[in-house]
């Protein structure tokens, strides 16, 4: 199965969650755009053991940290769907998008246009601040305009009950996680979210 990992918005925690979902799956991880450096994929490479996991080489890497359509056009070229094609594993794959499901590739396709063209499943970042409700919903509400299957929710970030209630009250998804601010993220930081995740995974 082909997990999409997307958020509400940019810094969400995708990269943390990615991680997570690699080490609960023992899935393997793949990063199709990645605009800027540091490289998400060498984050997720030290968190996790080399030996259960493979890091597949991103299909673009853009060396501006922008907007993937402007970091291509900086580096003159442009984002091509046709050519992002999974790459084969015989594990699970966690593919970690960039940015927000409307954050644009070029000047016709985004993001969520990946989810379909790869047959994934949407794990759905939320972290919650101000305007995160909205955000969230409209994040679903796109999704399923477009009839894309949401695996579930995983709040990042300091919680907020009221913001989390209401959320699931109008999404009706599951809450896979809840992510609470990490000062420091380290391989047991990693491991034990996994097994909390794995115990909502097949609720």
């Amino acid at each position: 199965m082909n997990y999409f990992v997307t958020a509400i918005d940019t810094d969400s925690g995708k990269t943390l969650v990615s991680t997570i979902l690699c080490e609960a799956l023992q899935a393997d991880y793949w990063k199709p755009v990645q605009a800027g450096h540091p490289r998400d994929t060498e984050v997720v490479a030290k968190l996790l053991d080399p030996q259960h996991h493979v890091f597949f080489p991103e299909g673009y890497l853009l060396q501006t940290p922008a907007s993937p359509h402007a970091a291509a056009r900086i580096d003159g070229i442009t984002i091509d769907l046709q050519t992002l094609t999974p790459p084969a594993t015989k594990r699970d794959l966690v593919i970690e998008g960039a940015g927000g499901c409307l954050v644009p590739l070029n000047d016709h396709d985004f993001v969520i246009d990946l989810v379909a063209q790869f047959h994934a499943q949407v794990v759905l970042v939320a972290d919650l601040y101000l305007g995160s409700i909205n955000h969230t919903l409209l994040t679903v509400e796109a999704l399923r305009k477009r009839n894309l299957p949401i695996k579930g929710i995983i709040f990042n970030g300091p919680s907020n009950a009221e913001s989390e209630r209401i959320i699931e009250l109008h999404t009706g998804l599951p809450v896979l996680l809840r992510l609470p601010r990490q000062e420091q993220v380290t391989r047991q930081t990693i491991i034990d979210y996994a097994k909390e995740l794995q115990q909502h995974w097949h609720a």
